[in-house]
């Protein structure tokens, strides 16, 4: 990839909305993956009391909006400034109780998860049928659209190609000595729930730009590194989070 079209991808420009002021990138189409669209407002004649206390808006009862769920609040159920990094607000804006919540939560997300994902991680890739794995680090493109792949060769994922992710997890269940390796599905619980699971690879199903069908590729952690085998463990707990976030996101 040239640094023309890099810095085409991560160009940023500042916007005025009815919300605040957002950091947005230059070209839409560059967007990140895990980003929300500002919501609808609900308009102010359909709501004359707070959706959440009914309190009667009047003079003194002023009516606000939440600037992720869009509905009306009065001042007490909507008074939270958080931080909502998804829609790429400069400033903390107005929330209410509810989306405070899930805000809050997310920016473990963009404080700690993202930065491990753009470092990145060594694992023993496998593309396809393919019986031998090559070594390469794996990491998360600056705009967060991509997943790259760097070792003898490089490849470029995008992430709202990808269509199936699973976290491969082993552990040692209570009373049995091997390690057996399990297949977890997202979102649900490993399957050694209630011994000391962790995670050792991921399998990830995608569309190819041109292919016919999808194709699949995994992700093991080497054996031999301790650093490394961390390294890669805490790579794919945070790919986890955001592939979450990534269906969150296709739902709404």
């Amino acid at each position: 990839m040239s640094s023309e079209v890099a810095a085409r991808r991560d160009a940023k420009k500042l916007v005025r909305s009815p919300s605040g002021l957002r950091m947005v990138p230059e070209h839409r189409a560059f967007g990140s993956p895990f980003g929300l669209e500002e919501p609808q407002w609900v308009p102010d004649k359909e709501c004359p009391r707070c959706m959440q206390c009914d309190a009667k808006f009047d003079f003194l009862t002023r009516k606000h909006h939440c600037r992720r769920c869009g509905k009306c609040f009065c001042d007490k159920c909507c008074g939270q400034k958080v931080a909502l990094r998804r829609m790429c607000f400069v400033d903390p804006v107005r929330q209410c109780a509810e989306c405070a919540l899930v805000s809050h939560k997310e920016a473990e997300f963009y404080d700690k998860q993202l930065k491990v994902l753009l470092t990145g991680a060594t694992f023993l890739v496998t593309f396809g049928n393919s019986e031998k794995p090559e070594t390469m680090v794996c990491r998360l493109s600056n705009n967060q659209r991509y997943l790259i792949l760097d070792g003898d060769s490089r490849h470029e994922i995008e992430i709202a190609r990808i269509s199936t992710v699973q976290i491969l997890t082993e552990g040692f269940p209570p009373g049995e000595k091997d390690p057996p390796t399990y297949t977890s599905l997202l979102g649900s619980q490993p399957a050694s729930e209630g011994g000391n699971a962790r995670a050792t690879g991921m399998s990830l199903q995608y569309a190819a730009p041109g292919a016919e069908g999808v194709t699949q590729l995994k992700l093991r952690a080497a054996e031999d590194a301790n650093a490394s085998r961390r390294q890669a463990t805490a790579w794919l707990a945070a790919m986890h989070k955001a592939t979450k976030l990534l269906y969150e996101s296709r739902d709404q």
